[in-house]
């Protein structure tokens, strides 16, 4: 399928807030991204689940490769 999603807003702390698919034109909130992705909907992502405090994070995430440049970001 191929890396097509880009950051497109961050948080003051540098939290992934909102994604863009530039292969379907759509824009995503981090929570649909992690939901699209762990309906295997984006299999080159996976999503990490991190513990903030009491509460559990969902973060997006491209899968490893050897190419910097399709990351997230």
């Amino acid at each position: 399928m191929g890396k097509n999603v880009k950051v497109t807003k961050q948080s003051s702390t540098g939290l992934n807030l909102q994604f863009f698919d530039s292969k379907k034109n759509r824009t995503m909130s981090r929570g649909e991204f992690a939901d699209a992705i762990e309906s295997g909907l984006y299999p080159d992502y996976h999503v990490r689940h991190i513990k903030v405090g009491n509460v559990e994070k969902r973060i997006p995430a491209s899968n490893p490769d050897n190419n910097e440049n399709n990351n997230l970001g």
